[in-house]
């Protein structure tokens, strides 16, 4: 019965606003069924007998990734079996790069890691970055299956491009992947492709019931901080004593040791040495010398034409950027903006530098 002076039309047409103004519940992603087939069967013989020792090396670095990979699958409302994608892509090697110049733990090509959001250019290649790739990864198998309506076409569609996939249904008007496998309209490699993920989802199920054991685990000791545009990593090892090739292996997406100009960067380092890169960062006082030059009163003519020259270092032997940005007490980032440096540590005993702001 109608509660008195309330209209049951207003209240039927509220609740319904409130009910779509309610945030939407996640969709429960599509289920990833593994087929016992002739195919898969013939691969989880190959994976636990000829190819043992390649496909235990797999797992000894999943451990690093998997939890990860996990996470983001679970975050797009994706199957996390979808993870085992990236172990017969890289083997889960972050820094593998293919003959055809596919690369990282996802074996992204260029344009479509571009197509994804990913950076890859002379600077920054982000496709060696793991967790971004598994970000771009997720979304590309997203719109794969919403575009095929099945994993195992997804799946194909990643390997052999969503054209190849697409002719392919068309000519055999069918959306099974294991009858259009039958025909000759995919190529043997994402013939394979597909049950070999298949047999390594198995696998990665229950690795110790075949034998293996899942290595490695995210590295806990790392942290990342903001440094500069154009930080030279050459020369942040230098002036915070960590090996140079360690900050190297932390930052692969960096691919000539130089974080990128124009903005700053997020840098992985080791966190027991988080400090001491912060010290380095951190402005230093203006010397002496640059100190006199700022307060001095600006002369016409030829106190003019000095006061250029003064701002001019000519490079010495031995000379390195971060050394002369201390020594005039200007900033790293200003010193490669004025010169336009390409790359900081590319400097030689007689380049001229400008070492002042001379606006």
């Amino acid at each position: 019965m109608p509660v008195a002076g309330l209209d049951p039309w207003a209240e039927a047409f509220a609740e319904s606003a409130r009910l779509q103004t309610r945030a939407p519940v996640p969709p429960e992603p599509a289920p990833y069924v593994v087929a016992t087939n002739r195919r898969v069967g013939y691969f989880l013989e190959r994976f636990t007998g000829s190819r043992r020792e390649v496909v235990a090396q797999w797992f000894g670095r999943s451990g690093r990734y998997l939890g990860m990979i996990r996470e983001v699958l679970r975050r797009h409302g994706l199957p996390e079996d979808l993870a085992y994608t990236a172990m017969i892509e890289s083997g889960f090697d972050p820094l593998a790069v293919s003959r055809a110049g596919a690369t990282g733990l996802w074996q992204f090509m260029a344009s479509t890691a571009r197509r994804y959001g990913l950076r890859v250019d002379r600077w920054a290649d982000e496709r060696f970055d793991p967790e971004r790739a598994t970000v771009a990864a997720a979304a590309y198998l997203r719109d794969l299956h919403l575009q095929f309506g099945s994993w195992l076409l997804a799946q194909a569609a990643y390997n052999a491009g969503e054209m190849a996939v697409a002719r392919a249904v068309q000519r055999t008007g069918s959306t099974d992947f294991w009858a259009i496998a039958s025909t000759a309209q995919l190529s043997q490699e994402t013939k394979d492709f597909v049950p070999a993920i298949q047999a390594a989802t198995l696998l990665g199920r229950d690795p110790v019931r075949y034998g293996f054991e899942v290595g490695g685990s995210a590295d806990p000791n790392t942290v990342r901080v903001t440094v500069p545009p154009a930080t030279s990593l050459r020369q942040l090892a230098r002036a915070t004593g960590i090996p140079s090739d360690t900050l190297q292996a932390l930052n692969p997406v960096l691919v000539r040791g130089v974080t990128p100009p124009g903005a700053s960067w997020q840098l992985s380092i080791p966190r027991d040495r988080r400090d001491r890169v912060l010290a380095a960062l951190a402005p230093r006082p203006p010397t002496r010398l640059a100190q006199r030059r700022a307060s001095a009163p600006e002369r016409v003519g030829a106190t003019s034409r000095a006061s250029t020259a003064a701002a001019v270092h000519v490079v010495r032997s031995n000379d390195t950027v971060t050394a002369i940005a201390r020594r005039y007490g200007v900033s790293i980032a200003d010193l490669v903006r004025w010169n336009g440096l390409d790359v900081p540590d590319r400097i030689h005993p007689g380049d001229r530098l400008r070492v002042a702001d001379l606006r």
